[in-house]
Formats: structure tokens, sequence, C-alpha cells
């Protein structure tokens, strides 16, 4: 993330993300497949690293490597063609909000109090009651801990989708966009940015 200013002065905070180009490596329709999508890659990989089932694939669109492959479904059949490039000006340039989806950071195995946000329990001296979560089960019926009790367990690590970021600005020459606010994952992962399904009339 960084921060950029707007015409009318104001501080922006912004999330930076390289969004393309994606070569189209496939289309997909409702009467070759039985539905519409569109198959894209993303990155670049040496041809030596790239694996034998995927390699022959990549021919075919004229690529040859990349880092990631992702296939995004469509209402209707696409525009595109195999071997054509998708670009953050030709996608982005009109669009005023977008949905980034993304795997947040993975934590671990947490605590009630970091994963559930519990308040816990007193401080002082001999307490002995300051971060646990409590009584979870019951006497005698049903005689067992229901599903979805807010417990310690594994926290981070899912899939999360952020609805209506605002585009603040697109640099065309770099394949930057510049979204305000934060996205999921960390520095450096990959991430999904679609049109905003929602397009809220909210700034």
């Amino acid at each position: 993330m960084t921060q950029v200013y707007a015409e009318d002065g104001t501080l922006v905070p912004v999330t930076v993300i390289e969004a393309g180009p994606c070569p189209v490596l496939q289309v997909k329709t409702m009467d070759t497949d039985g539905y519409n999508a569109v198959q894209i890659g993303f990155g670049t990989r040496k041809a030596k690293n790239v694996p034998s089932a995927l390699k022959g694939h990549l021919q075919k669109a004229g690529v040859e490597g990349v880092s990631r492959v992702r296939e995004v479904r469509l209402p209707e059949a696409p525009k595109t063609e195999t071997g054509s490039a998708l670009t953050v000006a030709e996608v982005f340039q009109d669009e005023a909000k977008v949905d980034v989806i993304g795997m947040s950071k993975g934590r671990g195995f947490q605590g009630v109090v970091k994963r559930w946000n519990f308040s816990g329990g007193p401080a002082s001296h001999g307490s002995m009651f300051h971060r646990r979560g409590g009584s979870y089960g019951m006497c005698q019926w049903p005689g067992k801990i229901l599903k979805g009790k807010k417990m310690p367990g594994r926290f981070g690590g899912d899939q999360r989708t952020v609805q209506n970021l605002k585009i603040v600005r697109v640099i065309p020459e770099k394949n930057l966009l510049l979204v305000k606010g934060s996205v999921p994952g960390p520095n450096g992962g990959n991430v999904l940015v679609r049109t905003a399904i929602k397009k809220r009339a909210t700034a």
C-alpha cells in the first residue's frame, strides 16, 4: 500500500495492483464446452520450468510460460480470442469500482482473543482466566459442543472478497491499477480483480 493525492488535495490510501497484461490461453463457449468462460494467464516463467501438461496448452495460444492460470466464467460468450492479451487500460479504464478476490494472510493456530476478538478475563494477579474461551460444552443435554461454536483453531488463509473498491488511478504504461483501501493477502500476493457486481453509488 501507499498513498496518493487526489485532484482536490486530499490524501488517499491506495493499494497498487499489477493488473496484466494477461494473455488469453483459451476461450470456452456454450457450444463447445457447455459454459462460457475465458482462461487467462499472468506473470512469466522460464520455458524449462513449465510443466509438460501445460506446455502444449500454452503453445496453442502462442505463450511461452506463465506463472498463474485462472479461468473466469462469463454470463455470455466471450468477445476475446485465444492469443490476445487483456490490458489494464482495456478492461478497467472506464470502470469506477472493482471487486478484489484473494487469499487472506495465514496466521496459524490462534486462540479466541485473536481469532474471534474475545475480551478475555481479568488481567490481575491470581485470576487464572486471562485469554481463555470459557465454558464450551453442555451438561446432560445435549452433552456436546454445538457446531459453529467460536473456539481456538486455524485462523486466516481463506478466500476473501473486498467489494466496491474505488479506482483512484490507472497507469496503462506500467499496467498498474491503484484502488482505494486495502485488499486481501500479503505484499506480492496474487489477486483476481473484476468489475464490481454491486456498483454502489457511494464515494
